[in-house]
């Protein structure tokens, strides 16, 4: 009996295991939930990559395919949690995507809309720290209608679009390098802090 083909989302999920663990791994180190102070740098990065994906959320061709795109993407809530603990809006940091082909934009929306996911894990962590899905933490609040529903209703799209095999470079190149854009935005908000203490 043949094997069933692996689904575009899983292809992604494997080819996207390393640069996946890697950012775990810097998250941790960085130790978001220590303190109120770590948390705030951790928000920048989150909010630095919810804006910079803002254009691709609100893009008409993308929409055409996920009718409520716009309403998924979460740059209004991370800004708002700024806002609430008084924290500056961070400014743009060199190197985001810009206007990438449809699939590569697909490819930066599945990390994002994947990490919807981990965030029922952190909110939970962040309630230590007084925060919550209306004071702080909103960006890590839960999405209307669920997380495990919307991420479905996105796989689902995802998975039964028909690629050539161009596409599928481009939707594994977008996946990849969300990551590891992630991973430069966390470095820099962590590092631009360091370097804004007294000495």
């Amino acid at each position: 009996m043949s094997q069933a083909p692996i689904r575009r989302s899983q292809r992604l999920n494997q080819i996207t295991h390393a640069p996946h663990e890697q950012l775990d791994k810097a998250v941790k180190a960085n130790a978001p939930f220590e303190s109120l102070a770590s948390y705030t740098r951790f928000l920048s990065a989150q909010y630095l990559f919810q804006q910079e994906l803002k254009a691709l959320y609100t893009d008409p061709q993308l929409i055409e395919l996920i009718a409520d795109l716009p309403e998924r993407c979460r740059a209004e809530q991370a800004k708002a949690d700024l806002n609430d603990l008084g924290m500056p809006i961070p400014g743009t940091v060199a190197g985001s995507v810009n206007h990438p082909p449809l699939a590569e934009a697909l490819g930066w929306l599945f990390v994002s809309e994947g990490s919807k996911l981990g965030a029922a894990y952190l909110i939970k962590r962040a309630v230590a720290l007084n925060l919550s899905e209306t004071f702080g933490a909103r960006h890590l609040g839960e999405p209307a209608g669920g997380r495990a529903d919307g991420w479905k209703r996105f796989i689902r799209i995802l998975d039964d679009l028909p690629f050539n095999e161009e596409q599928e470079r481009q939707i594994d190149t977008g996946a990849i390098a969300a990551f590891e854009r992630f991973n430069v935005l966390l470095e820099h908000a962590y590092t631009s802090a360091a370097e804004a203490q007294p000495a």
